[in-house]
């Protein structure tokens, strides 16, 4: 049985980081490879309202990425580099195309709580609190728990 949870999102009142955490009913190993295999990642990524297409993944230190989401039309790029891979971490940068000037540094950790469970704790620091709080009014937390709740399935049904 899977419980659904939301994710936990907050502002740093200090620095200009969100910092974000949800629990999955899925081993550090399933989350690790959701976030770096490009056909899973594409599968979950962002709100259910739109599609992603995977353009270039170089999951590795020093690798790079981008994807695009669309809906009707509009398309939403995305890219960034990963600056470190590690089972338990990844560290890297994140740029919406639409705002190029706006890179945030993400840390993401896979947290294994036992009996199949892990905590994923994400951390983006980005330029000014204007940015951060342009980001918290985007609407991101809608597409971050859609995000997840498809991610959440696919650990769920097997696909992960």
């Amino acid at each position: 049985m899977s419980t659904i949870t939301e994710t936990t999102i907050e502002a740093d009142p200090r620095v200009p980081i969100i910092r974000m955490s949800r629990e999955f009913a899925g081993t550090p190993e399933q989350l690790f490879r959701a976030h770096t295999d490009p056909e899973l990642f594409a599968r979950w990524i962002g709100p259910s309202s739109l599609s992603t297409r995977i353009e270039q993944w170089d999951a590795r230190s020093g690798g790079s990425w981008r994807f695009v989401s669309t809906r009707e039309g509009e398309e939403f790029a995305f890219r960034g580099c990963f600056h470190e891979i590690r089972a338990d971490r990844i560290v890297q940068t994140f740029t919406f195309e639409g705002d190029p000037d706006g890179v945030a540094l993400e840390t993401l950790w896979f947290e294994d709580l036992g009996n199949g469970r892990t905590r994923l704790r994400t951390q983006s620091l980005v330029d000014s609190f204007e940015s951060r709080d342009s980001w918290l009014r985007s609407g991101m937390e809608a597409g971050v728990n859609e995000g997840y709740a498809k991610l959440e399935r696919m650990l769920t049904d097997g696909t992960v």
